[in-house]
């Protein structure tokens, strides 16, 4: 397991928790009591880190390499029952934005997300979670065929942005986006948007129009990320701590700010330290999503979220 910088303690008393385990195993020492203190003393010592965290610390667990990926919430709350969709009907499949049909118990959902690589060769396939337009086309296909069929959507958020390269803008990068958002607002059926990691820029809103927006506690949702803000306001990456905390960018902040709807509770440690706990977590937030929108109408549907999204940002003295 890798360990971040402001982990390090917890590294070292794990190591030395499992050392004196070793030896109690090898020889005829006991060392039940040491094993204990140490356990006691790790414990004590998560919850002092992560009770802590600051938005930079957080920006880092989710980026953490270990942590679950779009494919992996799929694949562990749906089952065998994932569908895989591919293509926009246009130009291409995009790899960096998956989508497809699931369950969760006895109810349909068509689930759309990024998708990030687990090493250099599937990270470059993935284009590292960073969709091209061809990738929001197929995510807006997806909805429509939701649509078109009564089925609910399921969003899953986890990019840097979206792809920001020449032929991108060639192909229509700004349009598809917009496309999306504007679509977003008006689909017949509820959407669920859950960020389980990167919510960055454009490439995140352009599948981040949803009647409930969930936020995992050790996730960030903004116009940039710190270090692209930093850059620019201080022409170097040296600031990137200060201007996560200026941009308020945790799930703390979205929700103070009436820019999400609920936080999504996390494992101690972040989602990557158990992630059984976190799937059965998601899963059990999208079906409560769920239960409180599906006697609503496609009118009460659509009215409701234009009222969310246009009161957004409106301050009263």
């Amino acid at each position: 397991m890798e360990y971040l910088d402001f982990e390090l303690p917890i590294k070292e008393l794990q190591e030395q928790f499992e050392k004196a385990c070793q030896i109690g195993e090898e020889s005829d020492v006991d060392v039940s009591n040491t094993c204990k203190q140490i356990e006691t003393k790790l414990k004590e010592t998560k919850k002092e880190i992560y009770k802590n965290l600051t938005p930079w610390q957080r920006v880092q667990l989710s980026r953490h390499p270990d942590r679950p990926y779009t494919m992996d919430y799929i694949n562990a709350i749906c089952g065998d029952s994932f569908l895989e969709l591919h293509g926009d009907r246009n130009f291409k499949d995009d790899k960096a934005m998956v989508g497809g049909l699931g369950k969760i118990g006895n109810q349909s959902y068509m689930f759309i997300g990024q998708q990030k690589g687990y090493n250099t060769k599937t990270r470059q396939y993935r284009n590292f979670g960073m969709a091209n337009p061809e990738g929001y086309r197929k995510a807006l296909r997806l909805m429509k065929s939701a649509e078109k069929f009564n089925v609910p959507v399921v969003t899953l958020i986890d990019t840097p942005g979206a792809y920001p390269g020449l032929e991108a803008e060639e192909r229509g990068q700004g349009e598809a986006i917009a496309r999306n958002i504007l679509e977003m607002t008006r689909l017949k059926v509820p959407i669920i948007v859950v960020i389980i990691g990167e919510g960055a820029s454009g490439g995140a809103l352009g599948i981040g129009v949803g009647d409930t927006v969930l936020m995992l506690e050790n996730t960030w949702y903004s116009v940039i990320s710190p270090e692209s803000c930093s850059s620019i306001l201080w022409r170097s990456w040296e600031f990137k701590e200060i201007a996560a905390d200026a941009l308020k960018l945790t799930a703390t902040d979205m929700k103070k700010q009436k820019l999400i709807d609920s936080i999504v509770k996390e494992p101690l440690g972040g989602a990557h330290s158990d992630r059984k706990t976190t799937f059965i977590t998601v899963a059990n937030a999208i079906d409560k999503a769920y239960n409180e929108l599906k006697d609503l109408s496609p009118k009460e549907l659509t009215t409701k979220r234009m009222e969310k999204y246009a009161n957004m940002g409106v301050f009263k003295d």
